[in-house]
């Protein structure tokens, strides 16, 4: 019998790719689940975020996962990064 794995920790969530896999990654390692469990939750739609099919596999969208577990959607809590303004709308630039 294996050892249980350990759930993620916060950093390690967010190494996650984009798409995180929702066997192992999601239900075994944020949810706690096994994998028979993992699958009847996937089956009766009652995993805590939106599961996408890709091929053969289901996958969750990581962001997703953060919101629901009330994390900043980047590391640095800023939450998303505003446009960078291009030089042709900077006030300051183009009064001559």
């Amino acid at each position: 019998m294996n050892a249980p794995s350990a759930p993620l920790t916060i950093g390690e969530l967010y190494d996650q790719p984009p798409l995180m896999p929702v066997w192992p990654t999601f239900g075994r390692d944020v949810l706690g689940l096994s994998q028979s469990g993992t699958y009847k939750f996937l089956a009766e739609g009652r995993l805590p975020v939106k599961a996408f099919p890709v091929g053969r596999r289901h996958v969750v969208r990581t962001a997703d996962v953060l919101a629901w577990l009330h994390l900043p959607t980047n590391r640095d809590g800023a939450g998303v990064a505003a446009p960078t303004p291009s030089v042709e709308n900077d006030p300051v630039r183009t009064q001559s």
